[in-house]
């Protein structure tokens, strides 16, 4: 009895799992438990509404809607911290997209010249959006105002177009920047803030499960720390007091970043965690590092008492810690500490020559770009060219769903059916029941206030969310009124239909992860990091500095397992097998970033007493992460390599010969049925 009742209990447990939506799908349709960012809502919602007020009252609410429109693109393109950047993230863009609606404008009602132009528009967009983040948002509003304006009709003259969307992202601009003047150095201050929190709890975290965890939250923090400042240094070669204090407290985290491997490979072997007041005392530096410091006043009195330090790892973090408190104390910056342990940027031209000749040479920014091409070219020719009721939607939903830097252009594809479908359901009753007119403007100023609000929690909700704005604008410009919804949901069906044949069935390489390939560049990396952090330090003058030379090393590894998590995730997304396939990848990248820790620890232990390795010792794991590097490179899943790997278990490099057989041994696994 009991026997045919847990067999009934686990049938039903296999039809419930069977039915069930599956795991990429309902990954996509979980909401982020992100806080709300009440400032951006607050700009969009007056940025979105003003102009339409404005237009209102001038009698040319075509005008104000456009405004509008600009004032949207900004409002999507906010997503920097720091206001330098926010300065270029909106400006950068506004111009390109300025580029885009004028060429829509002029091929607007021309059938084969329009479906010309915006097919070589979608080329160039594509290509370009490879470079990095002003030049993805850059790409994509080019694309998006081409299309917007080969399928509207614009006000004459042709200027005009141009000249309203940009005043809307002037808007946004101002109202993103008003807080600068009080807030100028908060972000940068913040994020390093945050970054010495996160290495306080790296620490707490040693010799427990939780550390790997911790170390990928810290690598987080302080990529986008270095981003901030090193962004902001960029466009500021001088002297500043607080761009040189923000550096040089950045730059002393890195000591004690690097000894936390060891500490933690030491609490695990002797059984003995840091002392707890360690990381109470990296927390307090959070908070000084936290606060604005006026030029010129001096600082508190400031003693750090820390237990006595006994074995190297021990000294490694003792010593880190108190130049890092040194240093943050310091009443003045002191500008030794900042000259460029990681690279100083090239001058402006250089940067524009050599990312001009890296995406002309790129194989995967010309397959990206013909790939958006072709999809925008079957698009449009499908809207200009056969007479059925279709709108720039179409293309509109294959620019937003084949965005490289966005995530899988499959699941991306459904959820922007099923996001377009929810945000339709909003539009409707609005577009059926709400006058044109004066009660446009509170409608647009609750629906913009969402658009911030739900891009946190995910794409479907940023595409349920933005679909009833652009909806309501459209309806400004061509009085079509509730008959705009049902064709806008044909439209995004087709626009996705569109993406996911000829932007992913037609082309093999999108149904293939590419997460061996990164990880088995990030071990060759990690390869020469080892070579690098034992060679012996070279002599004479010009020579580089081997611990800088070693800081950059370990900063591009941590880098690579960045790119190689977030492919890791986006593969996660795609349906099965590839997504399965790159779930079997995810304890190797794990090993590789443990690997880099023994590496990085084994290095602090001779820094601080330990004896060196003998070079045969250091050639031997060298070799061995070759060819588990090379048997990444030739197979799409968990090949079997060699693990022979023995040596002195006294030797500095007992623990990291650990970690390598390890890592071969993952790699050596067969895949999980």
């Amino acid at each position: 009895m009991a026997k045919s009742a847990q067999s009934a209990t686990s049938a039903q447990s296999e039809r419930s799992a069977r039915l069930s939506p599956p795991a990429w799908l309902t990954a996509g349709l979980r909401p982020q438990p992100t806080p709300v960012p009440w400032p951006a809502v607050g700009r969009a919602s007056i940025a979105l509404a003003a102009p339409l007020a404005a237009g209102l009252a001038a009698g040319q609410p075509a005008y104000g809607a456009l405004v509008s429109m600009g004032a949207l693109s900004g409002v999507i393109g906010d997503t920097a911290d720091a206001y330098r950047m926010r300065f270029f993230n909106i400006a950068v863009p506004q111009l390109f997209g300025a580029v885009g609606v004028t060429l829509g404008t002029l091929v607007y009602g021309q059938g084969w010249l329009a479906v010309g132009v915006l097919t070589l528009v979608a080329l160039v967009s594509g290509m370009i959006s490879s470079i990095g983040a002003v030049a993805s948002v850059s790409g994509l509003l080019l694309l998006l105002n081409a299309v917007v304006g080969a399928g509207l009709p614009m006000p004459d003259p042709w200027w005009k177009a141009p000249l309203l969307l940009g005043l809307g992202g002037v808007v946004v601009l101002a109202l993103t920047l008003l807080g600068w003047p009080l807030r100028g150095g908060a972000p940068e201050r913040t994020a390093v803030a945050g970054t010495y929190r996160a290495v306080a709890e790296l620490l707490e975290a040693a010799g427990t499960d939780a550390y790997d965890e911790r170390r990928q939250a810290v690598t987080g923090s302080l990529n986008q720390s270095y981003d901030l400042v090193l962004a902001r240094r960029a466009r500021q070669h001088g002297r500043a007091p607080t761009l040189v204090r923000l550096l040089a407290e950045l730059n002393v985290i890195i000591p004690l970043l690097e000894a936390a491997p060891a500490a933690h490979l030491a609490a695990r072997r002797f059984h003995r965690p840091l002392p707890p007041e360690i990381p109470a005392a990296v927390h307090e530096l959070a908070d000084t590092v936290g606060k604005e410091k006026k030029p010129g006043r001096a600082g508190r009195p400031y003693e750090l008492r820390l237990p006595a330090a006994r074995r190297p790892s021990e000294k490694a973090v003792d010593a880190a810690l108190r130049h890092a408190a040194s240093v943050v104390h310091r009443t003045e910056p002191d500008p030794s500490n900042v000259d460029d342990r990681l690279g100083r940027p090239a001058a402006l031209r250089v940067r524009i020559r050599r990312t001009t000749r890296n995406v002309l040479l790129s194989g995967a920014s010309w397959r990206y770009g013909l790939r958006l091409a072709l999809c925008i070219g079957l698009a449009q020719a499908l809207v200009s060219l056969i007479a059925v009721p279709r709108s720039y939607w179409v293309a509109l939903t294959v620019t937003f769903v084949l965005k490289p830097d966005f995530g899988s252009v499959f699941s991306r594809a459904v959820l922007r059916a099923l996001g377009t479908a929810g945000g339709l359901v909003i539009a409707a009753p609005l577009l059926a029941s709400v006058p044109r007119g004066w009660w446009d403007v509170p409608v647009m100023a609750v629906l913009a206030a969402l658009i911030p609000a739900f891009s946190a929690k995910g794409y479907a909700f940023q595409t349920a969310a933005i679909t009833p704005v652009i909806l309501l604008l459209s309806d400004l410009l061509n009085h079509q009124g509730f008959d705009l919804v049902l064709p806008r949901l044909y439209d995004s069906l087709i626009g996705c239909g569109i993406a996911l044949v000829a932007g992913y069935l037609l082309w093999p390489e999108s149904w293939h992860t590419r997460v061996a390939d990164r990880l088995a560049d990030a071990v060759t990396d990690t390869a020469a990091y080892v070579a690098l952090a034992f060679a012996a330090a070279p002599s004479g003058p010009g020579r580089d500095d081997p611990t800088a030379a070693r800081h950059r090393a370990r900063r591009k590894l941590y880098r690579d397992m960045s790119a190689v998590r977030s492919e890791f995730q986006r593969a996660l997304t795609e349906p099965p097998p590839a997504g399965d396939l790159a779930a079997a990848w995810w304890p190797l990248a794990i090993a590789v970033e443990r690997i880099v820790d023994a590496t990085t620890a084994a290095r602090i232990r001779v820094d601080h007493g330990a004896p060196p390795p003998e070079p045969a010792e250091v050639a031997a794991v060298e070799k061995q992460l070759g060819e588990l590097a090379e048997g990444l490179r030739s197979s799409d899943v968990l090949v079997e390599v060699r693990a022979d790997l023995g040596g002195d278990e006294e030797s500095v490099l007992a623990p990291l010969r650990q970690e390598v057989r390890a890592a071969r041994a993952i790699s050596s696994a067969p895949p999980a049925p």
